[in-house]
């Protein structure tokens, strides 16, 4: 059995994918991070299952198009409460975008997490964007 460090590492493991996943635009690779019924809760829309997840995470992309620099996902202040093979998780994030003047901050807000362990593997069964901030 994982100790709560191990499970705590785990989870941050699964925010930092979810990060490398919506910025590459693999946003089939990033839904699969999500419980078959998993639901993703963003200011532009609220999607639940898989296939719904990526569709939404694709069309924001498509809606921003060339118009918006591509940026990064940086998350912080990482707090979680492990509860058996549950976790509430509370973090912020922020998104580093290129910019005539250089890089600058584009967007940022918190992340409102409920994970569940299945078959071994941490995924989230509900992520919400909270506090969303943006120029």
């Amino acid at each position: 059995m994982a100790s709560a460090l191990e499970e705590k590492e785990a989870i941050r493991e699964v925010l930092a994918e979810y990060c490398f996943r919506l910025d590459d635009g693999r946003f089939a690779e990033m839904a699969a991070l999500f419980t078959e019924n998993g639901t993703w809760d963003t200011a532009f829309g609220r999607a639940t299952g898989r296939a719904i997840i990526a569709e939404l995470a694709r069309s924001l992309r498509e809606r921003a198009g060339d118009q918006r620099p591509r940026g990064i996902h940086l998350v912080t202040n990482i707090a979680i409460t492990l509860d058996g093979a549950s976790a509430r998780v509370r973090s912020n994030w922020t998104v580093v975008q290129n910019s005539a003047e250089g890089p600058k901050i584009g967007s940022g807000g918190a992340y409102l997490d409920e994970l569940v362990k299945e078959g071994g593997q941490w995924l989230f069964r509900y992520r919400k964007i909270d506090r969303f901030i943006a120029p």
